[in-house]
């Protein structure tokens, strides 16, 4: 039997759909609203560390996860010119050891297919695609959604997972005021089998310089290679995944840098590029039986790798919250809004801090790339700024922790 309070979640993506499935496995019915008409190879690798694993595999997902991710060794720390190597931190076994649950890295498809079949598992009608939702209204019994098609949905509660365009939150909030970042990004997917051997170990590397850095690790089993490369530019708007540039022009942002690199860079074939907007985090997110979850409420730069992350970590709690207060929806998304915010906001910024370390000017010579690596890489300063990260348990944390986190 479901509950009572029936659930509106617009949008499909990977916070989305969490949050779908943690409630439709709690008794909640669910309807997920999606504004595409098709999924496909959408997005390109996503590095999922424990504190995501963690709620994904509690989520049943483990086995069908997998089959299809990359677990690797280590990852590390490359200089941009000379390719000296330093250990950032050890995977595997470690992760598990450490933290209770293994780092894993995927194509955002294959762990978007897994969370979709899911669902489709315990409510095949659940995900609605072509749906464009244009207005939201609220009363005491519930709130209203209305789609381009003139489609009418009521539910008991909405959750805006429509990522960093939301349409919810800009009936709760008005317009955003993005800030171009003064980087932009690369990104792409190479096919193991195009790059030489060296190039295809099972560890995920941070090669950073002054003024750039690149990303990469392997997806699926090692077939896949991810590359994401971050470049100091000049100001540029254009905030979509889809845009797509060429070889020659992502060659010409790395010039001088490290073979390795740029052999990666050769492979790329059509490589995509995107402006990286910063926004400062919302002093609140929901209002009344209306929420927001992810990209919608706490959009972050990707120098920390917790962007899914967080919005994997909002899905579960904001279900916890529900399931605990069914009747009472709004009470519930206070709940949740109080516990998720002041980790979301230190993400935030912590992430934008990531940006200055890995493109410090200190990194333009070798020698000097030595000594500064050596302090800001050092292990106290590695643990410091992940455990809290990787140890956060989404699963069970409750207010009276967060509230001793505020304080501490």
């Amino acid at each position: 039997m479901y509950r009572k309070t029936r659930i509106a979640v617009s949008g499909a993506g990977i916070g989305g759909l969490t949050a779908a499935l943690a409630l439709l496995q709690r008794g909640f019915q669910v309807d997920i609203f999606e504004q595409a008409s098709a999924f496909g190879e959408v997005g390109a690798g996503i590095q999922l560390s424990a504190n995501g694993t963690r709620c994904l595999f509690a989520l049943g997902l483990q086995q069908d996860m997998l089959r299809c991710a990359s677990q690797p060794a280590a990852k590390e720390i490359r200089h941009w010119h000379s390719g000296d190597t330093w250990r950032l931190f050890d995977l595997g076994a470690e992760s598990v050891e450490r933290y209770g649950s293994p780092y894993l890295m995927m194509h955002r498809a294959d762990l978007h297919g897994v969370l979709v079949r899911a669902i489709q598992a315990l409510r095949p009608q659940a995900l609605h695609l072509n749906a464009r939702l244009i207005a939201v209204a609220q009363d005491e019994e519930g709130v209203e959604l209305r789609f381009e098609d003139g489609t009418v949905h009521r539910a008991g509660a909405l959750i805006g997972a429509d990522g960093v365009h939301s349409r919810v939150r800009q009936v709760l909030h008005g317009d955003d005021d993005p800030c171009y970042t003064g980087c932009m990004a690369w990104r792409g997917v190479i096919p193991a089998a195009d790059l030489p051997e060296h190039l295809r170990r099972p560890v995920g590397t941070n090669w950073v310089g002054p003024g750039a850095h690149v990303i990469t690790y392997p997806l699926r089993n090692g077939e896949l290679m991810n590359f994401v490369g971050i470049v100091e530019r000049a100001a540029w708007q254009k905030e979509s995944w889809t845009e797509q540039g060429s070889v020659d022009e992502c060659r010409a942002d790395f010039p001088g840098w490290h073979a390795d690199v740029l052999a990666m860079v050769e492979r790329l074939g059509k490589p995509f590029k995107w402006a990286l907007m910063g926004r400062n985090p919302l002093p609140r997110w929901g209002l009344g039986r209306v929420t927001l979850l992810g990209d919608a409420c706490h959009p972050t730069l990707p120098f920390l790798a917790q962007g899914a992350m967080m919005a994997i970590e909002d899905g579960v709690v904001l279900a916890r919250c529900l399931d605990g207060c069914p009747d009472d929806p709004a009470t519930a998304l206070l709940r949740y809004e109080r516990l998720r915010h002041a980790r979301t906001s230190a993400i935030v910024r912590k992430s934008a801090e990531n940006a200055k370390r890995f493109h410090n000017p200190a990194l333009a010579s070798p020698e000097g790339a030595h000594a500064y690596i050596d302090t800001e890489w050092a292990a106290d300063k590695v643990r410091a700024r992940y455990d809290w990260l990787f140890e956060y348990d989404a699963l069970s944390v409750d207010a009276g922790a967060q509230a001793a986190a505020e304080m501490a």
